[in-house]
């Protein structure tokens, strides 16, 4: 995800609220001003506690897993930093690479893995990673995480879920089952500042309800990554998030990718029940 850091989503739902104070109390003006001058200012200051340390290039995890288990399951992950794994030291400890191992474990099949996702892409770029693909290429499952960058850069929603809606039906046109897990929630960000935390919180939420209602709409099955890992994130953030601070660490992608394989193998009909967080067509679900 891009640090970029909601300074703008912010100040926008604070505009509004200095619009209203101006018309009560003749001062809202200089309040929303206010407002602003301190969300740019703890923009800047998240951006230079972040920093890049991680780079901008993930571990590629791509290859044949488990060969001698034969029938192998096409795996494809497209979206941003989370998907492509960066924070993790390894590529057997990115979420691919852990999604893709898992599968093999639990269906007793090979998997041949394909990473798409590139780190700080938007939900407009799904197009752009599906078209490097081979016009043939016919992944069985399709798994899709992406929505920071979008809330970091002031994306509108709407704008959002229609670039994700178009993934969804291109790759279900290629006969692929498609998982989506929605924006995790920034408020886990600690070196974000308040009240810019809690403003990126509530309108990653946003976010991930209105992926959520469209990926369903549009035959996708969906994962809730704000509540089936988002806690983890919150309550151990030494120990989930890597150097940086912001994305996941080793350890956090082996929970994302714990909380994520239950819909994966759904799709390709290993199971049959799926937890809290998951969400497949045509089902009711909580959370």
């Amino acid at each position: 995800m891009s640090v970029w850091l909601m300074g703008g989503v912010a100040t926008k739902h604070l505009t509004r609220a200095g619009a209203a104070l101006a018309v009560v109390g003749g001062v809202g003006g200089a309040t929303a001003y206010a407002a602003r001058e301190l969300l740019q200012r703890q923009a800047a200051q998240a951006r230079r506690a972040i920093g890049k340390p991680l780079g901008e290039q993930a571990p590629s995890a791509d290859k044949h897993y488990k060969k001698k288990y034969g029938e192998p399951v096409d795996l494809l992950v497209l979206g941003d930093s989370i998907a492509a794994g960066l924070g993790a030291e390894r590529a057997k400890h990115t979420l691919a690479g852990r999604l893709a191992r898992g599968v093999a474990r639990h269906a007793g099949r090979s998997v041949r893995l394909r990473t798409a996702a590139v780190v700080g892409s938007e939900s407009s770029m799904l197009a752009t990673q599906l078209a490097s693909l081979p016009a043939t290429y016919r992944p069985h499952v399709a798994v899709i995480v992406v929505g920071g960058n979008d809330v970091t850069h002031r994306v509108p929603v709407a704008d959002s879920v229609r670039h994700l809606a178009e993934a969804i039906d291109d790759l279900r046109g290629r006969g692929a089952e498609v998982v989506v897990g929605t924006c995790p929630d920034l408020g886990a960000l600690r070196p974000v500042p308040q009240p810019l935390r809690a403003l990126g919180s509530r309108a990653s939420r946003q976010l991930a309800a209105a992926q959520r209602v469209v990926a369903l709409e549009h035959g996708a099955r969906v994962v809730s990554l704000a509540h089936v890992v988002g806690p983890f994130f919150i309550t151990n953030p030494e120990e989930m998030f890597s150097l940086d601070r912001f994305h996941p660490s080793a350890h956090g992608y082996k929970r994302t990718a714990k909380a994520m394989l239950p819909s994966v193998l759904a799709a390709l009909g290993v199971v049959q029940h799926l937890p809290f967080g998951h969400h497949a067509p045509g089902q009711r679900g909580s959370g």
